[in-house]
């Protein structure tokens, strides 16, 4: 089986990486491609006090130290939790558009799952901000798994 899990190093991450580990178990001969993503940052084009590019930059370059440390995390874990040595593992930080990348990857990777975690949302803040998990659902092309913790839901 080829799994990919999509991690932002947030809780919510980590708890679909756990579960994903808990349904693997240790005995799995899985190929798991863990990936987070950049997505560049954007000068807004009339700031009234211009922002240096240098800070861009450097911006840049936080989240992708950031992205770097959730894939870390994320091999740690599953290094841990199924003995590390039955699977294949590896890690990749991706520039781009968040929701689109997951997918292409997906596909790109040949998955047959893709493992991401709810950031517990309501269906109010969903419809304004979007949702990554909604797109990948809806977009993948193989099945995947939304890991919710206990206080995701609905709470509009």
């Amino acid at each position: 089986m080829k799994i990919l899990i999509a991690t932002d190093g947030s809780d919510f991450s980590r708890k679909a990486v756990e579960k994903c580990c808990e349904i693997l178990g240790k005995e799995s001969g899985a190929e798991i491609k863990i990936i987070s993503l950049v997505e560049r940052p954007m000068p807004m084009a009339n700031e009234p006090f211009a922002i240096s590019g240098e800070y861009y930059l450097a911006l840049e370059e936080d989240l992708r130290r950031q992205a770097k440390n959730a894939v870390s995390d994320a091999e740690e874990i599953i290094r841990k939790n199924t003995g590390g040595n039955k699977l294949s593992l590896e890690s990749e930080v991706l520039m781009g558009n968040v929701k689109r990348v997951i997918v292409d990857e997906a596909a790109k990777f040949k998955a047959d799952l893709i493992v991401v975690g709810s950031h517990g949302r309501g269906f109010f803040n969903r419809l304004m901000l979007g949702s990554v998990s909604d797109f990948v659902v809806h977009h993948a092309p193989c099945s995947v798994l939304v890991v919710k913790t206990e206080t995701d839901g609905d709470k509009e």
